[in-house]
């Protein structure tokens, strides 16, 4: 059963979500403030996803993330908003949110991102003919979940990894903003696509000597990205 941890400060709102998570089987843990949910995400253990709403008391969503992100990098994080400004969607993905849904949403929507998160997050169960990846510096292992840059880990994210596995799949293969979102958000995802462009910046961020001159993650213009590998 898979534990599902709510921020949100409206009652009547938090208790909608509770209903239809617990109806589609998911163990549910509650926070009203910001405080609250962070004193959950670190004394409980195998919360596999939070669903943050913004404006909370307290800490409010956006820095309950950013602190969640600076010791666990696995978790998956949802943001629930009524925000609709570009740059708060951004932003919520800049400071390592997973996706994000803009209130009013239907219950079908929410499980169905949330479903689309746990495949990611849940990827290390999946089986694989291939255990792990190798390109220049870089060592992707399957069994471990570990991404390293000359023997040095680098945290990821369940939504980065995924992006970086399809990437050393491909090596050196073109892929389109449409091929990464299907392949890593689901074909059901009804969300913003601009979440490819900002989780790529992120993983630049990490991985990359000069991020704004990507070396191994590159753009391919009027395509869409790709990783080069040695000798290409």
């Amino acid at each position: 059963m898979s534990k599902v941890l709510i921020l949100e400060d409206e009652e009547s709102i938090r208790s909608f979500i509770v209903i239809n998570l617990k109806r589609n089987g998911f163990e549910v843990l509650e926070a009203a403030d910001g405080n609250e949910a962070l004193h959950k995400l670190t004394t409980i253990p195998d919360i596999d996803i939070a669903l943050l709403d913004v404006m909370v008391p307290g800490i409010d969503g956006f820095e309950v993330c950013r602190r969640i992100r600076e010791t666990n990098e696995r978790l998956g994080i949802i943001f629930l908003t009524a925000k609709v400004q570009e740059q708060d969607k951004v932003y919520a993905l800049s400071v390592g949110a997973d996706d994000h849904i803009s209130k009013p949403f239907s219950p079908t929507e929410l499980i169905a991102r949330i479903q689309s998160l746990l495949r990611r997050v849940n990827v290390h169960r999946e089986q694989s003919a291939k255990v792990s990846f190798h390109s220049g510096p870089f060592t992707l292992d399957l069994i471990s979940k570990q991404f390293k840059r000359n023997g040095d880990a680098i945290e990821l994210t369940p939504t980065e990894f995924s992006l970086i596995q399809f990437f050393l799949e491909k090596e050196n293969t073109p892929l389109s903003r449409d091929l990464l979102l299907d392949h890593v958000w689901g074909k059901e995802y009804m969300g913003d696509p601009k979440i490819v462009d900002v989780n790529i910046r992120r993983l630049r961020q990490k991985i990359e000597n000069n991020p704004s001159e990507p070396e191994f993650l590159q753009t391919v213009w009027g395509h869409g990205y790709k990783w080069k590998g040695q000798g290409q």
